[in-house]
């Protein structure tokens, strides 16, 4: 969900006759640019450079190659660390420090436009349901995150609520990032959004 600038790659350290991780680097650019069902089996063997043989004995079949490029993505786009937010003296200022990002890295010119996890399957053909299913609960996953982080200020109930908030800002921004929005109109979204996150100051521990 998250989406931050681009963190540097991980080598691999298993030697194939092509370079696996650069494979997937690709993959997971085609994915996140045209989505799953814009992405054929051809295509990926095309780009790549392979034969579907060796993308086979890579990866398996298209789908575990997806979920693969999804776990990729999600690593490097940190959305499974919003420690970052942890210092910031109220929940505004910590929401800001998220949605920044967000704006930056949706059109980060090193990356693809958009999100991965919120554009990637918006619809799908019913044979994708367990793809469109994972695809829902990685969301729920960073929302529960999310949440967690957000009871530094307010109670759980409050923070649950903010989270729905704060997420659908972030998929509006991802949509509209796709549609052409350039950082500075995502930037203003940002600035709306915010007045209406509280600006306590406070940081309230005691509501875990």
């Amino acid at each position: 969900m998250i989406v931050m600038e681009i963190a540097p790659r991980r080598p691999s350290g298993r030697p194939r006759s092509f370079d696996r991780e650069v494979a997937l680097e690709t993959a997971m650019r085609l994915f996140w640019k045209y989505g799953y069902e814009g992405v054929s089996f051809q295509q990926l063997t095309a780009v790549l450079g392979i034969g579907a043989p060796s993308l086979y004995a890579a990866f398996g079949n298209k789908e575990a190659l997806y979920r693969e490029a999804l776990d990729r993505y999600v690593d490097m786009r940190g959305a499974s660390d919003l420690s970052f937010m942890e210092d910031a003296r109220s929940p505004r200022e910590a929401v800001r420090l998220l949605l920044d990002g967000t704006a930056r890295g949706l059109v980060d010119p090193a990356g693809e436009v958009g999100c991965m996890l919120n554009t990637g399957m918006i619809a799908s053909h019913p044979d994708h349901e367990d793809l469109a299913r994972d695809l829902a609960q990685r969301r729920a996953q960073f929302r529960a995150r999310l949440i967690d982080t957000l009871q530094r200020w307010m109670s759980r109930e409050h923070a649950t609520r903010l989270s729905f908030y704060v997420t659908a800002v972030m998929q509006g921004m991802a949509i509209q990032a796709r549609d052409g929005f350039r950082q500075a109109q995502l930037q203003a979204v940002v600035d709306e959004a915010l007045k209406a996150i509280p600006d306590d100051s406070h940081t309230r521990t005691d509501v875990r």
